[in-house]
């Protein structure tokens, strides 16, 4: 399952709730046996703060994981920022999707170059096309590898990087979706929290 915790737009409270509530993710999954991993963050301006936190999560169990925690979270703290604020409610949306749901891989959607490497390495890398570029038609993501000499081993790795990009990218596309949707539901989800956590938000 993908995950992504989002704070809406909201202010950089609502930011450092995202990144405390992907820590709370965290610990939890590993206390359930889950597998969290981060596949991106998007950083904030302020120090420890995330305007939003894509992960994949892999194990068994996640259905009753993600119920626990998809929708609004309400997180009731005094702001660290603005000492005497009067707002003590702080809002972020979390959404879960289906990897399942996500365009299928498939090799034969990719065409692969071959060029010469450039850089470092003497003759001998320009001499032969041992780079590889290749482009994952459907999308349009393109990506290059020239890490090893051989045209082989380069090949591999970039249709493993093509592979993960393109999952990052489709998450992206499913996110901005789910986003825009809890955007316009915003006062609604808000007065129905799936969770509300109280603590200070240091």
């Amino acid at each position: 399952m993908m995950i992504q915790i989002t704070s809406g737009k909201g202010p950089a409270e609502c930011c450092r709730v995202v990144a405390c509530v992907q820590s709370l993710m965290m610990k939890q999954a590993k206390q359930q046996g889950i597998e969290l991993q981060v596949l991106e963050n998007k950083t904030a301006d302020l120090n420890r703060t995330l305007l939003s936190a894509t992960m994949m999560a892999t194990g068994s169990n996640l259905d009753t994981f993600i119920a626990e925690w998809a929708g609004t979270i309400q997180w009731i703290a005094q702001s660290p920022y603005r000492k005497y604020h009067k707002r003590k409610n702080w809002f972020v949306g979390v959404a879960a999707f289906d990897v399942q749901d996500l365009m299928q891989w498939n090799p034969k959607d990719v065409k692969l170059e071959t060029c010469r490497s450039s850089g470092p390495g003497g003759q001998n890398v320009n001499k032969v096309e041992t780079a590889v570029r290749g482009t994952h038609l459907p999308s349009g993501i393109q990506v290059m590898a020239m890490d090893t000499r051989s045209q082989l081993e380069n090949k591999k790795l970039c249709m493993e990087r093509l592979e993960a990009k393109l999952l990052v990218w489709q998450t992206a596309q499913l996110m901005e979706k789910q986003h825009s949707h809890w955007q316009e539901h915003n006062a609604l989800e808000r007065g129905n929290p799936v969770k509300t956590i109280k603590a200070e938000l240091l």
